[in-house]
């Protein structure tokens, strides 16, 4: 994975980023010498983003499965959230 500076960031622009993404799907960007953020195309973002939500999906599916879930309707779920704040 490739790093620019926020320095070169700062200076250059996305063109910093378009030349660090050659070839890689992900690049961070560091702030005084450090990690900070990471940058990366829409489709690696959004296969992300699917991964996630496939995740959560399994989640509540094995939730359900174990009898943690709870049918009601929406109405009845805005409610219960209201009375937990």
């Amino acid at each position: 994975m490739g790093t620019i500076t926020a320095n070169e960031l700062k200076i250059r622009g996305v063109a910093s980023i378009d030349a660090a993404m050659k070839g890689q799907e992900e690049v961070t960007i560091s702030v005084r010498g450090r990690e900070r953020y990471v940058v990366m195309d829409m489709e690696s973002y959004n296969r992300l983003r699917t991964y996630e939500l496939e995740a959560a999906l399994y989640q509540a599916r094995r939730e359900i499965a174990a009898g943690q879930g709870i049918e009601e309707s929406v109405d009845d779920h805005l409610l219960r959230l209201q009375s937990t704040e």
